[in-house]
């Protein structure tokens, strides 16, 4: 069955809107850390016209939960709910870690990878997939919020081929001692074009939330402590 789904992600520095119309995608990606807000819905408007199609005639709103950037998150996640409320739209979250990891099979088929994003304060957003013959992607449990060492020790003694992502690695370069072997799939962002995938099996299986239930996905709490005055 073929859907139309709109994915919208604003999560990292990263910017990005994606229109999956059947067998299409359009995409517009842009790496602007403090320009989301100007930019998302231009990109939106930009996918449609060049579709054809309106949010109305849509099945669903895909948006990027997290984890990632405190304020990026909470943009995305609010312009794709009002986006959805206009159009009375369901909606599904993606993980943006798994994004990452769908960015690496998209471009170079690899299904086994290592994802970590910088966090600030000496911490990275991370996880281990795999993805399945059937093209599901196994491993969301191992979501977490943690030191690089504590990551390290987690993916140390892992056989077979593998690939990392996101832009922990370059952070803590400490991350990789040199003899793993992992290669560099040089996806380091989320891009809303991968979120579609995900989305649209979630799609199938009815796994939408109502605009009023969506909740963002941020690991800790403690992401607030970076917005408190004087801290940077």
């Amino acid at each position: 069955m073929s859907s139309r789904i709109l994915a919208v992600d604003t999560a990292t520095e990263a910017c990005s809107v994606a229109l999956l119309c059947g067998d299409d995608i359009i995409s517009r990606f842009a790496i602007s850390p403090r320009e989301h807000t100007q930019k998302v819905l231009p990109m939106v408007e930009e996918v449609l016209t060049e579709a054809g199609v309106t949010l109305n005639q849509l099945d669903a709103l895909a948006f990027g939960r997290g984890p990632g950037s405190f304020t990026g998150v909470r943009i995305g996640v609010g312009i794709a709910q009002g986006l959805a409320l206009g159009a009375d739209l369901p909606m599904i979250g993606v993980s943006s870690l798994m994004a990452l990891a769908q960015g690496v099979f998209r471009t170079t088929r690899q299904s086994n990878v290592l994802v970590a994003i910088d966090a600030r304060m000496s911490e990275i957003y991370c996880a281990q997939y795999s993805r399945t013959a059937e093209g599901v992607w196994q491993g969301e449990e191992t979501e977490a919020v943690l030191l690089p060492d504590d990551f390290k020790r987690k993916f140390a003694g892992i056989s077979g081929q593998w690939s990392y992502a996101g832009t922990g690695w370059e952070a803590y370069p400490s991350l990789l001692s040199g003899d793993e072997p992992i290669k560099n799939s040089q996806i380091t962002l989320p891009d809303a074009q991968d979120m579609l995938p995900i989305a649209a099996q979630l799609w199938l299986q009815g796994k939408t939330i109502a605009v009023e239930n969506v909740e963002p996905t941020y690991l800790r709490n403690e992401v607030t402590w970076k917005k408190l005055p004087g801290r940077e």
